[in-house]
């Protein structure tokens, strides 16, 4: 996958990627879709990108986890503080 690609994957998750208190299996689709087309916009076909991270759905509904874990755990030590 070209760089170019890559650059625009990260940056796009980066934004759009947010924790979720309880990550849906929707929620990576709408996203997902939302990467395709606007990766499509600019240029960059889906296929480049599956070609590195393989299905865009299952990487976003990851790292909504795994966003959602690092929120749990940031709390945590504050609950504890409290």
């Amino acid at each position: 996958m070209s760089e170019h690609a890559i650059e625009f994957l990260r940056g796009w998750i980066g934004e759009k990627v947010h924790c979720q208190p309880s990550p849906a299996k929707v929620e990576a689709e709408t996203l997902a879709k939302e990467c395709a087309a606007r990766a499509a916009e600019i240029g960059i076909p889906l296929e480049d990108i599956q070609e590195e991270v393989g299905d865009i759905q299952e990487l976003i509904a990851s790292r909504l986890e795994e966003a959602a874990e690092a929120d749990e755990h940031q709390q945590a030590p504050d609950k504890a503080a409290e």
